[in-house]
């Protein structure tokens, strides 16, 4: 079975510049640059990030300044994984320039309506050490989501925010969000990975021109996502990793995708996933594998 790390190792950390298309990236001593996703209001945005999801204290923070380091320039975190102070610090001690990130908060549920949306989003970026914040989302559809989004408009407007989203949201739930909205979501942040693929929600939100972004691209392994037997036969064809076979699936479909990982391996891992493309018979395999639940029923 090809490990995450055995191939990382085989792999030299630099390689020739690759282009395909009009989608060009190169490797230079362990950086990437990765491709940009124009979001409906003409703001770019990374279509691979950082995920910071159960990261804290200084396990956080140094993984945040190198997964900079190493390239990724979209970097998630939220009120409720209470490390927002942690990711803030990996900024700073990354020395990127902060014009060259792409930051994203959420506001949780205990905060929603308009004047605790408002103060949430300020000790976010209290607790970052920023001046503004890229991307702002409703973390869930619960509570006064109306009043949430009338603050993140304000915010928006004010240039406080880049770009306002949401996450965890159904297509009616969207819906009525938007209903009289002046500011229409960029972005909807949701479960998918190869298990649990919503091809249907996907095929919504691109209707209204929302952009799909998976907080769970790899399932956190639940479900045997990393020893299943053809996710495994496609990265042996490959000479990758199952996980890089996945990333490279959410890529391909047009999903942004957050990797998280504590290993600096396993980061720099992640980011290798441009210089191969899942062919035909690849896509058709993973579509296969589609279980259309959940791997998070705490979730839904």
């Amino acid at each position: 079975m090809i490990t995450r790390r055995s191939v990382l190792k085989a792999i030299p950390l630099t390689a020739a510049a690759l282009v395909y298309g009009r989608e060009e990236w190169a490797f230079a001593a362990g950086e990437v640059s990765i491709p940009q996703l124009q979001l409906r209001n003409g703001v770019m945005m990374p279509r691979l990030g950082f995920g910071t999801y159960a990261l804290r204290d200084e396990v956080c923070t140094e993984s945040v300044a190198d997964a900079i380091v190493a390239g990724y320039r979209l970097i998630d975190t939220a009120t409720v994984y209470l490390n927002e102070e942690a990711v803030g610090a990996g900024i700073k001690r990354s020395g990127i320039d902060r014009k060259k990130l792409f930051v994203t908060s959420k506001v949780w549920v205990d905060d929603s309506g308009y004047e605790r949306a408002k103060r949430a989003f300020q000790t976010s970026l209290d607790k970052l050490q920023l001046e503004y914040l890229d991307l702002y989302l409703i973390h869930r559809p619960r509570g006064d989501v109306k009043g949430s989004w009338r603050a993140m408009q304000e915010l928006n407007a004010e240039g406080k925010i880049r770009a306002i989203g949401v996450s965890n949201f159904n297509p009616a739930q969207l819906a009525s969000l938007t209903e009289g909205a002046t500011t229409l979501p960029v972005i909807n942040q949701v479960e998918t990975h190869p298990f649990f693929q919503e091809k249907a929600e996907f095929a919504s939100l691109k209707t209204v021109g929302v952009s799909m972004e998976a907080w769970a691209p790899f399932a956190e392994g639940r479900g045997g996502m990393f020893t299943n037997p053809v996710l495994q036969r496609i990265a042996t064809k490959h000479g990758k990793t199952v996980a890089q076979v996945i990333l490279r699936w959410h890529y391909q479909r047009g999903v942004v995708a957050i990797p998280r990982s504590s290993n600096p391996e396993h980061r720099r891992e992640n980011l290798r996933i441009f210089d191969f493309t899942l062919d035909g018979d690849d896509v058709s395999r993973i579509a296969a594998l589609d279980q259309h639940k959940s791997e998070f029923p705490e979730w839904t």
